[in-house]
């Protein structure tokens, strides 16, 4: 039996290491605001960052006045009614390093979102969406699935669980990564394309970001701290396994950053060569959204499934990015940064993949600690019956439902109520300059073209 000194150097090492994840996680933040500087034209480079600036800061004060206590509150398994403001927090359950680490979490969503929508929206608008999503409607999904009360959830225990199974999003494929993929992809469809992305024919006119650079910085960025977004999902990494004594948290956080790296790098390996085959050259900027899709994908079964399958999961992520991608501009659908496609549809895909290749070992160690005897629902393909297929399912249904269901009507009413676009000749002039009083860079190239300045005008004046 531990002593009292022995469970507070255990403790203690425990939230060392999930402070240390949340802070790998709050790089991402870093990482999302050099993606989508890259990814925009110049000329809406300072607004694309300043959004992801806001998204963090109005996510926090949201988050902690309201979306931790929806998210973790108890009372019941739809929303959270009790720790606003971190009332009565720290206590049994959550300290203060947990609410540090799920706040990481949160502020990424409305990142995900702002892609979608970039260089056409009023900045108003992201002030009411990102706190709506921090502090609401990502908080209530959090619950289903990540609260021990939550209905969805894998930890409710015994008959509780759905399908006798729960849905398995251990990092967030579903929960973080399709919430923000759905609600942009409302936003999108309902503030419509940006003014010259499809030419009088609906044929695609390429508008590729200004900046190769800062994509790639921000990629490897996402990657360092998808680190601390996966492996930091343990929580605890001092637990040890009943069934396997020399095993125990620390070997499923090193196994989750295996499989976290496979798959992103299959997928941007299938991306390079397909996008090579169906473009006619080799794209960087494709790989690196080809690796985020991957990351996506694993972030719901990274703790419970084999590195081999990593792989699989990887391969098919890559596949649905390009087909989705594709069907976009055919619809003409304008994001972007592919954040929709991206983060909704390989998120989708992610669950249902959990679903088809969790290995039942696997499964036990990281929602039973291990357990002797216990017997769970696993991969369909690996023999584990529908149980746990069928509540992936239903997550993936009820997330687009709920998502939908919040954000669509928000970004009509602000569309409605003329808040949600910019108008055309602030669209054409460029973000940074109508809104921004500025560029963000000293020498902006459109400075120095006055052909620039003239399209302006004739746009202005209505003579074009």
């Amino acid at each position: 039996m531990a002593t009292s000194w022995e469970t507070s150097v255990t403790e203690s090492i425990n939230a060392v290491y999930l402070l240390f994840s949340a802070y790998l996680v709050f790089v991402m933040q870093l990482g999302f605001a050099m993606l989508c500087a890259g990814s925009v034209r110049a000329k809406n480079a300072l607004n694309i960052m300043l959004t992801n600036v806001v998204d963090a800061v109005v996510g926090t004060v949201s988050y902690y006045l309201f979306g931790f206590a929806f998210a973790f509150g108890g009372s019941n398994p739809f929303i959270g009614t009790s720790f606003f403001a971190l009332h009565h927090v720290p206590n049994d359950s959550y300290d203060y390093a947990y609410f540090l680490y799920q706040w990481a979490f949160a502020i990424a969503v409305a990142g995900i979102t702002s892609g979608s929508i970039a260089e056409r929206t009023q900045f108003s608008a992201y002030l009411v969406f990102s706190s709506l999503l921090t502090g609401f409607v990502y908080p209530v999904v959090a619950h289903w699935v990540w609260s021990s009360e939550g209905w969805l959830s894998p930890s409710a225990g015994g008959a509780g669980l759905l399908f006798g199974s729960g849905a398995i999003d251990f990092a967030g494929s579903g929960v973080v990564h399709l919430v923000g993929g759905i609600a942009g992809l409302w936003g999108a469809v309902i503030e419509g394309p940006r003014v010259g992305r499809f030419d009088a024919f609906g044929k695609p006119v390429p508008m590729r970001g200004h900046n190769a650079t800062l994509v790639v910085l921000g990629t490897f960025l996402l990657w360092f701290g998808w680190f601390g977004f996966n492996p930091g999902s343990y929580a605890r990494i001092l637990v040890p396994y009943p069934d396997a004594p020399d095993q125990g948290n620390w070997t499923g956080v090193g196994r989750t950053a295996v499989t976290t790296a496979l798959a992103g790098s299959t997928a941007g390996l299938v991306t390079l060569f397909g996008r090579r085959l169906l473009a006619g050259h080799w794209d960087a900027l494709d790989v690196c959204n080809g690796l985020l899709g991957g990351f996506v994908a694993i972030t719901s079964g990274c703790a419970v499934i084999e590195p081999w399958a990593a792989i699989v999961c990887g391969f098919v992520a890559a596949l649905v990015l390009i087909g989705l991608n594709t069907l976009a501009l055919k619809l003409r659908f304008d994001d972007p940064l592919e954040a929709a496609p991206l983060h909704g549809g390989c998120g989708a895909w992610g669950l249902i993949f959990t679903g088809l290749f969790a290995k039942e070992e696997l499964v036990v160690q990281a929602y039973e600690s291990g357990e002797v005897g216990v017997s769970r629902p696993f991969g369909l393909l690996l023999g584990g019956g529908w149980g746990l297929l069928l509540a992936q399912v239903v997550e993936v249904v009820v997330i687009v439902g709920w998502v939908s269901l919040t954000m669509a009507p928000l970004f009509y009413v602000l569309h409605k109520l003329h808040l949600l676009r910019i108008s055309v000749e602030e669209e054409v002039a460029g973000l940074d300059i109508s809104s921004h009083g500025g560029y963000a860079y000293v020498a902006h190239p459109e400075d120095r073209h006055p052909r620039f300045y003239a399209d302006y005008t004739s746009i202005a004046d209505g003579t074009r």
